[in-house]
């Protein structure tokens, strides 16, 4: 058996020195991903903000407190039993979008995390990363909580935080995913919530 740990700690290092694009010259810290190396459920956003880049953590700002909130009501924790990452591991100045390019130079980074982690289910945070994982075309508005399947593994588009935060009328919208996603988790996940069950 591999071990997935050794296999992270070494992705990692090799990540923190990666200049391929432009986003390394104005990074504080490259966010390479947290959580479980046996995770079966992957979060992916597309970047790192503010906080993000000053910690070297995804989402710890405001966005990343509600995204916390929401994964503790379907007992999920991003230290336990889910991982998180990001679509560019370099935050873009002020913000913006992460530019085609600069998503085709990184995403390798996000290739190599999935092929050690193998996991049975993708939620992608977010029009951007929904977009580039699950199909370039998706309507987040309409197509948010609805599974797609592609080789094997099956992926979920959710509203990312910051638009929560934005629009809060979408809340009902979000945390109904968040109920989907969980009975999902109990038919198709096998070790997931093997502690919460207890």
């Amino acid at each position: 058996m591999p071990d997935k740990n050794k296999e992270f700690a070494a992705l990692r290092q090799e990540c923190l020195k990666c200049t391929a694009c432009g986003l390394c010259s104005t990074r504080t810290n490259v966010v390479f991903g947290v959580g479980a190396d046996n995770a079966e459920v992957m979060f992916i956003g597309e970047g790192p903000g503010e906080n993000e880049d000053l910690t070297g953590e995804p989402f710890v700002g405001r966005g990343g407190k509600l995204l916390d909130k929401m994964l503790t009501a379907v007992d999920l924790d991003r230290n336990k039993n889910i991982y998180i990452a990001n679509i560019v591991k370099c935050r873009p100045p002020k913000n913006r979008d992460p530019l085609p390019e600069e998503q085709e130079q990184c995403i390798k980074w996000l290739r190599k995390q999935f092929v050690i982690l193998r996991p049975k289910i993708i939620v992608c945070l977010g029009r951007i990363a929904a977009a580039k994982i699950i199909k370039p075309d998706i309507k987040i508005t309409k197509e948010h909580g609805i599974f797609f399947e592609k080789d094997g593994i099956l992926m979920m588009a959710i509203y990312h935080p910051a638009a929560l935060l934005r629009n809060p009328n979408y809340k009902p919208d979000a945390f109904n995913d968040f109920l989907k996603l969980q009975e999902k988790i109990k038919e198709i996940c096998t070790h997931t919530y093997d502690d919460t069950d207890k």
